[in-house]
């Protein structure tokens, strides 16, 4: 379901026959331009999604007589449709308000150009409709990347990300994250609403990131790039040395960088964090130090 005072803001749409129970029946991102069916062609009509009418379709309608324009609009409307929107602030025929109003289907103009509008209807419904989950963490923007931290709680990701606002960088949610799935390669995150910029520092208590540091120190969401687990230095334990192996985590099906970060004292996180960001950057533009340093060293190898 898709809220219509969500949707008439996003795509700022005008309401000229309302939802009767302010809900819309959207279950899919996608929408249809009904222009085929309008010509009497009913099969394979995609009726559950939202009808798009552009000038074409508005041009058609005034080419039919009354009577064809009251038997093609009565089937159209005999569906269970979503709802109905006129682009280009075109005039919307009575014949057409009569049959939404009495079948209660809600219709919007805007003064949007249709394909426009198609892409931004499609748009907001993937991030609408996206799958999501909560978890504990901190999302910080670093360089453009969005860095998930992970960890126990008392482990220091919410000073690791403080600092990183300090060094310039945005946050995006802190203790609680809610992850979305936008597409299926690509997660975003944001802060719940009641909590947004705002941040618990242990001894202080809760901060206002936003007052504190200004708009720059903020961002309302972000993808997710690499999750970060921290977790305290064990002497038994074997850490990554070389970075010739690459992690993944699955998060709602999709599979992320991951890393594992030692923590103990003396060591600067904000900076290994930084580095880890651009590290991730140069592997995705498809170098790889680590490999450099083994092709390398097989060189002088070959040389001897």
């Amino acid at each position: 379901m898709i809220s219509e005072a969500e949707l008439v803001k996003a795509l700022n749409l005008d309401i000229v026959v309302p939802s009767l129970t302010g809900e819309l029946p959207i279950n899919e991102a996608n929408i249809c331009r009904p222009g085929l069916q309008l010509t009497g062609y009913w099969d394979f009509f995609a009726w559950e999604r939202p009808q798009l009418f552009g000038k074409v379709e508005m041009a058609y309608l005034e080419t039919l007589d009354e009577r064809q324009l009251g038997t093609r609009l009565n089937t159209f409307f005999s569906f269970n449709l979503p709802c109905v929107i006129v682009c280009r602030g075109l005039p919307i025929p009575e014949l057409m308000l009569q049959c939404a109003r009495r079948r209660s289907i809600p219709v919007y103009r805007t003064e949007e150009i249709t394909v426009n509008l198609e892409m931004d209807i499609i748009n907001y419904l993937n991030s609408a409709l996206a799958p999501e989950r909560t978890m504990h963490g901190v999302l910080v923007d670093v360089y453009g990347v969005g860095l998930l931290i992970t960890g126990k709680s008392g482990v220091g990701k919410s000073e690791s990300a403080l600092e990183l606002v300090k060094r310039g960088h945005r946050l995006v949610a802190d203790d609680v994250v809610l992850v979305r799935k936008v597409s299926q390669t690509r997660l975003t995150g944001t802060a719940p609403d009641n909590i947004r910029h705002l941040m618990e520092i242990r001894g202080i208590g809760i901060i206002d990131v936003y007052t504190m540091y200004g708009v720059a120190s903020v961002i309302a969401s972000k993808s997710i790039d690499l999750v970060v687990h921290m977790e305290l230095w064990q002497e038994d334990r074997a850490y990554e040395r070389l970075g010739l192996g690459s992690q993944t985590t699955d998060i709602l099906g999709v599979k992320v960088p991951y890393m594992l970060l030692p923590i103990h004292p003396g060591r600067n996180i904000a900076i290994v964090l930084e580095v880890a960001a651009r590290d991730l950057r140069l592997k995705q533009m498809g170098y790889n130090a680590a490999e450099a340093l083994m092709k390398r060293q097989q060189g002088e190898g070959d040389k001897t």
